[in-house]
C-alpha cells in the first residue's frame, strides 16, 4: 500500500483495480496510493470510494460493459488495509512518518469471479460458468522516495497468491513497477507497468477448450506468462484541505494477453488480446 510524502489527494486512495469485475479487481496486486503525510495527516484514516466503468466481459474478451463498484480503505495505527471490490489487503510493515525507503509486506486474500456468470458471446458462455475461486497470500515491495522532488516515489514490489480450493488449484504472480508524484497540493498521478505470471491450472481453466464445444479445442500445454500491462491513475481533491473530503479519480488501462494464452480460441477467435479499461468515481475521505 504505497505512501508518500506530504498531503495527497482523497481520491489517491482509489486505484487501478477498484471495480469488482473478474477483468479488473481479480488482478492480484497490493494497493497503491496510501499517503503518509508530513505532519498534517491524520494518524487515522478511512476513504470511501464509488465509480463505475467500461472494461472487458472477461479476459480476452472483446465485449465491453459498464461496470460499478468501490472501495474501502485506510491507515489505523500505522497499518494500512484495503478492500476494493472482491480484494483485501493489510500492509504489515509500519513505516516511520518521512522516511526515504518504504518497505512494503503483507497477506492479501481475494475471490477470483472470472467468467462467474454469464458472458455476452454465446461461444465462451457455452463452454460453462467457472466457480468463483478463493486465493490467498501476499506481497512485497520496496520504494525509494525523492527521486526527482520530495513528493514522488519509484516502487517495485511483487504478489503472489494461490487458489485455496479447487477452482483452479494453481497460482498468479504479479511483479509491478511504478511511479507516483504530486503535481501541486491537490493533484496525485501514478504511472504502473505490471505483468501475470500463471500456473498450469489457471491456464487450463480460463484457457483451454474441450473438443465438442463451438470453439475449436486447444490445449495451453502448462502456465507462463500470461499477459502484460500499464496503467495511469490520476486523482484531484475537490476541497480545500486535500488530506480529507471530496475528491475526483480516473484510471485508463491496457493490457495484452500474450503467448499461448493469446492463441486460446478464447482469445483468438471469440475475442481479442489488447484489453482496455477505462474508470472514473468518486472518493471520500474522513
Amino acid at each position: 500500500m504505497r505512501r508518500v510524502l506530504g498531503p495527497l489527494p482523497a481520491a489517491a486512495l482509489v486505484i487501478a483495480f477498484c471495480l469488482p469485475a473478474p477483468a479488473i479487481a481479480n488482478e492480484p496486486g497490493r494497493p497503491a496510493g496510501l499517503p503518509e503525510g508530513s505532519g498534517s495527516w491524520p494518524p487515522d484514516r478511512v476513504t470511501i470510494g464509488f465509480g463505475g466503468g467500461i472494461a472487458p466481459d472477461y479476459s480476452g474478451s472483446d465485449d465491453y460493459a459498464f461496470q460499478p463498484g468501490g472501495i474501502v480503505q485506510g491507515s489505523v495505527s500505522g497499518f494500512s488495509f484495503a478492500m476494493r471490490g472482491t480484494n483485501f489487503y493489510v500492509d504489515l510493515a509500519r513505516e516511520r512518518r518521512g522516511a526515504v525507503i518504504d518497505v512494503i509486506a503483507g497477506p492479501v486474500a481475494q475471490i477470483r469471479l472470472e467468467r462467474s456468470n454469464r458472458v455476452q458471446d454465446l461461444r465462451v458462455d457455452a463452454l460453462g460458468k467457472r466457480a468463483a475461486a478463493l486465493e490467498f497470500g501476499g506481497f512485497v515491495g520496496i520504494g525509494k522516495r525523492g527521486i526527482v522532488s520530495r513528493f514522488d516515489e519509484v516502487s517495485v514490489d511483487v504478489t503472489v497468491v494461490h487458489d485455496v480450493g479447487t477452482v483452479h488449484g494453481s497460482y498468479v504472480v504479479r511483479p509491478s513497477l511504478g511511479y507516483q508524484t504530486l503535481i501541486g497540493r491537490r493533484t496525485f498521478v501514478q504511472a504502473r507497468a505490471s505483468a501475470n505470471l500463471v500456473g498450469g491450472g489457471y491456464a487450463k481453466t480460463y484457457y483451454d477448450v474441450s473438443a465438442g464445444n463451438l470453439l475449436p479445442a486447444y490445449r495451453s500445454g502448462g502456465g507462463g506468462l500470461e499477459s502484460v500491462g500499464l496503467s495511469a491513475l490520476a486523482s484531484h481533491g475537490l476541497g480545500r484541505n486535500p488530506a480529507k473530503g471530496w475528491s475526483l479519480f480516473a484510471l485508463t488501462g491496457y493490457s495484452r494477453i500474450t503467448g499461448k494464452f493469446a492463441h486460446s480460441p478464447i482469445v483468438s477467435v471469440a475475442g481479442t488480446p489488447d484489453q482496455f479499461r477505462l474508470i472514473a468515481g468518486l472518493g471520500y475521505t474522513f
